[in-house]
């Protein structure tokens, strides 16, 4: 069954390749979506795929990559719309 969530992680997640690691595993997972870094030093995306490949990026985004520390992962599941073709980062700065 196809999922989709948004996500928002907070903790040391911004300047330790937590976007291109993400993307890295979204794409290998098969995951469509996007991540970008948010202007109060989180990291927000969306993952949509099937259910398990959608469960490893949150089991991904729990530990992030060598050098984050996580402190909070805020989950809300979402309607899937299927939309979205690939996963990307996104450069444009959010503002939550």
């Amino acid at each position: 069954m196809a999922k989709r969530v948004h996500v928002l992680v907070y903790g040391r997640v911004q300047g330790v390749s937590f976007r291109r690691r993400t993307a890295e595993a979204a794409r290998h997972a098969g995951i469509a979506g996007w991540v970008r870094n948010l202007a109060n030093g989180s990291v927000e995306a969306v993952f949509e795929g099937g259910e398990k490949a959608v469960e490893q990026m949150l089991d991904f985004c729990r530990s992030g990559p060598v050098g984050a520390k996580v402190e909070k992962l805020v989950v809300h599941e979402e309607i899937y719309i299927g939309k979205l073709q690939k996963f990307v980062i996104s450069y444009q700065l959010g503002s939550r």
